[in-house]
């Protein structure tokens, strides 16, 4: 007695057609003649469950199992038998659904028309242009619809023609055995058509190269490598068919004073050991082009640092800023003069450990760790 066709392929009567699909890929997979080769069960369980499902993927027929059952298949009833001159197509479609992604075949326009190909355009902006935002032109070397024959390929009072060898699909098909197995048709590429009297500017691509002039809006506050898309302005499609996308990457190349860290920025200013010592203010610049006051507390070490709010980058999409900060460096200093180096010397003389608490304890801490 035959199976439940449901039942062969392990879904529920209500299943829809993606659900059916994937059962039937699976179990096809499992039980096929060339993972079990000798196999006489797994054959016969991989032309059970193509039958069944040779049945419930078409409405029609399925309505008529889900009625009468297995009879509805037999003595002529309902079509034929199931799993007979449609089992070559079925098992195209499935192999194509499988390996047509890893073959690099997949499902293509008909009709020759394709999407065009997306382009990357890399942009380099300062620091200041990322902090107030512009505007760019670039210019950019794309391909575009031809003009004379408005994408079609063909000179203009012609037309394309269906492809004879593949009758329009694309696609030829081989059977090869137990298979049949489609590839694309090296008539015509996969377009289904062909252009007998190609138009002579594009020589029948439909599309010419031209350097284009494109606005680039740069918001305040973009970060290096962010990633704007334009859609629709990247190379035209094949006979007509729909544009790809440009894509501007952009870079922010490095600044002189700034170092940028989110929306924070850092910079390093050079004390003299003077101001280091009695104290003082420092005149810093921002990134906005003014300067701002930062009071220097006398005794200030290398690495202190002063934060100024708002100073720094703005954020994107947000009513926010970062802050400044500002790391002082106390610089040593060089080319003494005579005098000058008779002033430190004396300086020296008169120093105690109260004028030098760091390194006074630094090396109390040396003589502690070799005993004493």
């Amino acid at each position: 007695m035959k199976r439940d066709f449901y039942e062969t392929l392990g879904v529920e009567k209500d299943a829809n057609d993606a659900h059916l699909k994937s059962a039937f890929r699976k179990l096809a997979m499992k039980y096929h003649p060339d993972r079990n080769p000798g196999d006489a069960e797994a054959e016969a369980k991989f032309k059970e469950i193509n039958e069944a499902y040779e049945v419930l993927k078409e409405p029609q027929k399925r309505a008529a199992y889900d009625r009468f059952g297995h009879a509805a298949f037999e003595n002529g009833m309902g079509g034929g038998r199931a799993g007979s001159s449609d089992f070559g197509a079925s098992m195209a479609d499935i192999f194509d659904d499988i390996f047509g992604d890893f073959m690099g075949r997949g499902r293509g326009p008909r009709g020759g028309r394709e999407r065009g190909a997306d382009l990357r355009y890399n942009l380099d902006i300062t620091l200041e242009e990322a902090f107030t935002g512009k505007t760019v032109e670039i210019e950019v070397p794309t391909s575009i619809t031809c003009t004379t024959c408005s994408g079609s390929g063909a000179k203009p009072g012609t037309s394309a023609t269906t492809c004879r060898t593949c009758g329009g699909h694309g696609k030829v098909r081989a059977t090869q055995g137990f298979f049949t197995i489609e590839r694309t048709c090296p008539a015509c590429q996969g377009r289904g058509e062909t252009i007998s009297d190609p138009c002579p500017t594009c020589a029948g691509s439909g599309r010419t190269t031209q350097e284009r002039t494109l606005s680039v809006n740069i918001p305040a506050g973009i970060e290096d490598g962010t990633r704007i898309r334009l859609a629709g302005e990247g190379e035209a499609g094949v006979r007509g068919g729909p544009p790809g996308d440009l894509y501007i990457f952009l870079s922010l190349r490095p600044h002189d004073i700034f170092q940028r860290d989110g929306a924070d920025l850092y910079c390093r200013v050079p004390i003299s050991i003077t101001t280091a010592a009695l104290g003082g203010s420092l005149d810093v610049p921002t990134i906005g082009g003014t300067s701002a006051k930062v009071k220097v507390p006398e005794g200030s070490q290398t690495g202190r640092q002063f934060r100024l709010k708002g100073q720094g980058m703005p954020i994107l999409r947000a009513n926010q800023t970062g802050d400044l900060y500002i790391t002082v460096v106390v610089e040593t200093p060089q080319n003494l003069t005579r005098r000058q180096r008779e002033l430190l010397e004396e300086f020296e003389q008169e120093s105690s450990s109260e004028n030098h608490p760091e390194s006074t304890g630094f090396f109390a801490r040396v003589k502690d760790f070799f005993g004493g």
